[in-house]
């Protein structure tokens, strides 16, 4: 792969910034050594085609119509938090970590194709025995949520996207941790070394308001990407990455609400009216203050609008 003179000058700037902060090797870290902090009650682990699974199944057990959430790339199932506890007062709420992010950890095959995610969450679902659900998911969590929704229509009954990915984009800013995993012989520095600023960074930087980014949410980011395998299955989703496929929104026909962060650099907030254009009688609500996470750098403003389009 032949690199520009812009990507060489990054690779430069990185290594620089990887040196600087005195980058060591750092192993990664067993579910065993994370699970105490990371997989409290009610977490659970379950084994879905050969795959240990870390879920979270709370709220009305008696619920026909379960809200399942999706989270995005080197996020995992606590990104929800404050959903859940809003929305698990009235409704079922299943949460789980996505394969190559948090404790569920690589795919045994290592296919990070958008169809192997569709299929693994339609199969996390079967296992569970939910029929029909509400399916919201933020980045790549949308992307896959859409996905699952064009692929099974009849068990998807309302859709929430949130800063989802799916068609081409240009990003403002890309956080420096994807960008590192993406870039030759830099990004297999970051199988033995992880500097936590540079994590720090990265989170910061998908926040429109950097100030809210607390030392135990860096702790959280930090460790999880440190689990077993997690740092070779970022590199490898990067590689995998297909073209777009999005013509097959204009399939999408359940109710579905549309949220985003205006302030959102990573994909950018014009990206939600080609969803709100492509899915006719969606809802589109943009919040002026938020970045690329709403749902988890303000959990009680934008579940409000989620409450709202449930009629909760």
């Amino acid at each position: 792969m032949k690199l520009s003179k812009a990507k060489i000058a990054a690779v430069i700037v990185l290594v620089v910034l990887l040196l600087s902060a005195g980058a060591l090797y750092v192993p990664d870290k067993t579910v065993a050594e994370l699970s105490p902090r990371w997989a409290v009650v009610p977490s659970q682990f379950m084994t879905v085609d050969g795959q240990q699974v870390h879920i979270r199944d709370e709220g009305v057990k008696t619920d026909p119509v379960p809200i399942v959430l999706l989270h995005g790339t080197s996020a995992s199932l606590h990104t929800w938090q404050g959903w859940t506890e809003a929305l698990q007062q009235k409704r079922r709420v299943i949460r789980f970590d996505l394969p190559a992010f948090g404790l569920t950890g690589p795919f045994n095959n290592r296919d990070y194709s958008i169809e192997h995610y569709t299929k693994f969450v339609q199969q996390v679902l079967a296992q569970l025995k939910v029929e029909q659900y509400v399916l919201a998911g933020n980045s790549l969590g949308g992307n896959i949520a859409w996905h699952v929704a064009v692929a099974a229509p009849q068990q998807v009954k309302q859709l929430i996207l949130v800063d989802a990915a799916g068609y081409p984009f240009q990003a403002k800013s890309i956080p420096i941790g994807f960008r590192i995993a993406q870039i030759p012989v830099l990004n297999k520095m970051m199988e033995y070394t992880l500097p936590r600023n540079m994590v720090e960074a990265s989170v910061r930087n998908v926040y429109a308001d950097p100030n809210k980014v607390s030392s135990e949410l860096v702790d959280r980011y930090y460790d999880l990407t440190l689990r077993e395998g997690n740092r070779q299955a970022l590199v490898d989703r990067f590689k995998q990455i297909s073209a777009s496929d999005s013509e097959k929104v204009k399939q999408l026909t359940m109710p579905t609400l549309i949220l985003w962060g205006k302030q959102d650099q990573l994909i950018p907030v014009e990206y939600a009216q080609h969803f709100q254009q492509d899915i006719k009688g969606s809802q589109l609500v943009v919040f002026d203050n938020l970045g690329h996470v709403p749902h988890e750098e303000d959990p009680q403003q934008t579940v409000s609008a989620v409450m709202k389009f449930l009629a909760l």
